[in-house]
């Protein structure tokens, strides 16, 4: 067998990784994709992440999974699904699979016709993966956007929902993340220095701004624009922060603002906490994933569950070449690539 990369289409990243012959980690990497703005934007972060791998795509396979669809350059997921497989087969070449959730992996000629079962199932491959490692867990993969809460129960993945309408009704799908969601949607009222105040609904911060202050987001994973379009320094972070509560930065100290983003860390924990609680059993260990796995260790402190990180599962179960920073942000592009080898191995 060739190299492979999987890949990973998000409707705001594209997220690869490269695996040796013989399934070994090389090499993962995040790039920006604004997919929204046009399909341009994905042929762009392709040609990023080929140029750093020092690879011809014609010369090695690719599995791919997806999210991209739901953007609304696109009339609805269905035509997302066809559209995005069309145009990455013609940049990468035929030996292109596309991830099929339960009926596996389907060349380009069956997406059309599996098109629910292709769009947004990215976390399902994730799952997938950890399910030939762990008997029984729960899975939370925090990313920029979305949260992923899936449990694992005898190997298998436990989920009944597979579309995004139906994963928002059962709460293993929330919409809330580390870079890019408003700070608005957070809570109505936050506490500031002790006094209980309303948040406005205004996109003048994101959680990038929180966790900026806090100091836990990883600076290679905060790639999104910032809700002014200006920098990313703690200054900056904190002013968009201000704004949120009707202050500007000058009129408190840079303390208080980064007081406020942990009450904002708080609010947004709460958030998670209520439907981890849905999905965690007792004695089963919480497994994190993503841009925001420092959330789901919080969450595991405060829950009394024993915290894994998929790193050290992966590190635990097989062999990787190098030790790779983006390993957690780019799971899903991982799974997909290792779940490829092990369906061509059957």
């Amino acid at each position: 067998m060739s190299r492979l990369i999987g890949w990973d289409i998000g409707g705001a990243h594209l997220k690869a990784a490269l695996l040796s012959k013989d399934g070994e980690l090389i090499d993962t990497l995040q790039v920006p994709c604004p997919l929204w703005r046009g399909l341009d934007k994905l042929e762009s972060a392709i040609n990023a992440v080929l140029v750093v791998f020092k690879t011809n795509p014609h010369d090695i396979k690719h599995a791919i999974t997806m999210t991209g669809e739901l953007v609304d350059l696109f009339t609805n997921r269905h035509e997302g699904v066809i559209k995005i497989a069309q145009f990455v087969e013609h940049l990468l070449g035929r030996q292109c699979q596309f991830y099929a959730a339960n009926k596996g992996f389907v060349g380009i000629n069956q997406v059309a016709e599996n098109t629910n079962y292709i769009a947004s199932t990215n976390w399902h491959a994730s799952a997938s993966l950890v399910a030939h490692y762990c008997h029984d867990a729960l899975l939370m993969d925090i990313g920029s956007t979305t949260s992923d809460i899936i449990a694992i129960e005898s190997g298998k993945v436990l989920s009944a929902a597979l579309s995004d309408a139906s994963r928002l009704q059962q709460d293993t799908l929330v919409y809330t993340g580390v870079i890019r969601t408003p700070v608005m949607v957070l809570a109505q009222k936050i506490v500031l220095s002790g006094v209980e105040t309303n948040v406005m609904a205004e996109y003048f911060a994101t959680t990038a701004d929180i966790y900026r202050l806090t100091g836990e987001l990883d600076e290679s994973a905060d790639m999104a624009e910032t809700a002014d379009g200006q920098g990313k320094s703690q200054l900056e972070s904190a002013r968009r922060l201000a704004r949120m509560v009707g202050y500007d930065f000058e009129d408190k100290t840079i303390d208080v603002w980064v007081q406020l983003a942990f009450s904002c860390k708080a609010a947004q924990l709460m958030q998670l906490k209520k439907s981890v609680l849905k999905h965690l059993t007792p004695n089963v260990p919480l497994i994190g994933a993503g841009a925001g796995s420092f959330l789901v260790k919080a969450l595991a402190e405060e829950l009394k569950a024993t915290y894994v990180s998929i790193n050290t599962i992966l590190a635990s179960k097989m062999s990787v070449t190098q030790n790779v920073q983006s390993l957690e942000v780019c799971f899903p592009a991982y799974a997909v690539a290792q779940l490829s080898i092990k369906a061509n191995l059957q």
